[in-house]
């Protein structure tokens, strides 16, 4: 059975992970809003060669300060998007407020003018540092009450006064939402990569939903059951024991700690998912072959603090740097030790985009959109309990008119 499609807008949209994700949850996209000249090459392709999901989008290659949101007005089930997270990223500066490439502003103003149903914003684990926890407030409140605007003559410090007087009053009664937030790890859901990053969900508040953020489906620990326990994995992949680890006091200690921990029974989440297993059906990049993105290249590096990604294990987490991709995390990392660049494709498996959506641009300039990107699947796991949430709500005033 076939979902109602419920309309949405995205911001900052980059690559496509977020927006991929809403749209095999029921979301259908009015309009995607991205400022990156490549990441709109990357967009505009897959649009141009009709890629499934992304073939009927409205693609604006655009700074969202030029975007007005208020013929949206009343029209949407949500806005998403993640504002650009190099002011809050543990890699980056850390300007947070200070740099301009702070976009919650935009994220709120976007919701102030179209007041959408609810929202998903997306950023890094940073946010959540210590020395931005005042900010992070400031954003929260912001989202909460986004009619309640920031003066011209107003400090950031004293809109947020205002902010926190109005919440602890508690009668305000113009637009609000009911804002929850939480840091994910994507492995924990289907992702072969140990990514953490914030969602920031909100529902309208006059919509009455009760939400909660999806349950865990895989954990670590039922990885290690399936190698160090049962040894399932190793079987259920052909994987021969010359190509596996070699068994040593740390695994054994692993296997004790989890049979002690669990007794007779597995955990019941599904094992994380591995590296290995995104990418096991994709021919050696050394040979031609018929998938696009996945070409060999040279000059991968092994020193302390930049070892590659186990293959047995989920990738760490892709990065996009300032300054280029750090290595360390987009190399493939061998049981013998033996190491080699990730190739796009197979970096693009490991942020779970389907194999026929194409990155566009150089190798260092994929792996950055790559590395920017939200992994689809978790997208989709997060915005399909929200599409849930909303469903029967459009039902209830579809039925109604």
């Amino acid at each position: 059975m076939l979902k109602n499609e419920l309309n949405s807008v995205e911001l900052f949209s980059g690559a496509g992970g977020l927006a991929l994700g809403l749209a095999k949850s029921g979301f259908r996209h009015e309009m995607l809003v991205e400022f990156n000249r490549d990441a709109v090459d990357t967009l505009l392709k897959n649009h141009d060669e009709g890629q499934a999901q992304i073939k009927n989008w409205d693609i604006r290659h655009d700074d969202v300060h030029n975007i007005s949101f208020k013929k949206f007005k009343g029209k949407l089930s949500v806005v998403a998007g993640g504002p650009p997270c190099q002011p809050f990223s543990l890699g980056g500066k850390h300007k947070a407020f200070t740099d301009n490439r702070d976009m919650f502003p935009q994220a709120v103003r976007a919701v102030r003018e179209s007041r959408p149903d609810s929202f998903i914003f997306e950023n890094v684990k940073g946010l959540l540092r210590k020395n931005f926890s005042t900010y992070f407030e400031y954003i929260i409140l912001q989202l909460t009450y986004p009619n309640i605007t920031k003066t011209e003559m107003e400090s950031w410090q004293d809109h947020l006064s205002r902010l926190e007087e109005t919440h602890t009053k508690g009668t305000y009664r113009g637009l609000k939402y009911n804002v929850v937030f939480r840091l994910l790890n994507a492995a924990d859901y289907g992702v072969p990569q140990k990514r953490e990053r914030v969602f920031i969900v909100g529902f309208r508040n006059d919509l009455n939903i009760e939400w909660s953020f999806p349950k865990a489906t895989h954990s670590q620990d039922a990885l290690l059951w399936d190698q160090w326990v049962t040894g399932n994995y190793w079987e259920r992949l052909n994987i021969p024991k010359t190509d596996r680890p070699i068994l040593n006091q740390k695994q054994e200690q692993i296997s004790a700690r989890l049979q002690k921990k669990y007794g007779l029974f597995q955990p019941e989440e599904k094992p994380w998912l591995t590296v290995r297993e995104a990418i096991q059906d994709l021919p050696s990049p050394k040979k031609k072959n018929e998938f696009n993105n996945h070409e060999f290249r040279d000059g991968a590096k092994s020193y302390p603090g930049h070892t590659g990604s186990a293959i047995d294990e989920p990738s760490k987490t892709l990065k996009a740097g300032d300054h280029g991709v750090p290595g360390g995390e987009n190399m493939i990392r061998y049981n013998d030790d033996s190491i080699r660049y990730f190739t796009v494709r197979e970096a693009a498996r490991i942020q779970t985009f389907p194999d026929d959506y194409h990155i566009s641009g150089v190798w260092s300039e994929c792996m950055r959109q790559i590395g920017n990107a939200v992994p689809v699947t978790l997208a989709q796991v997060v915005a399909n309990s929200v599409y849930l949430a909303l469903a029967p709500n459009k039902s209830k005033h579809s039925d109604a008119a």
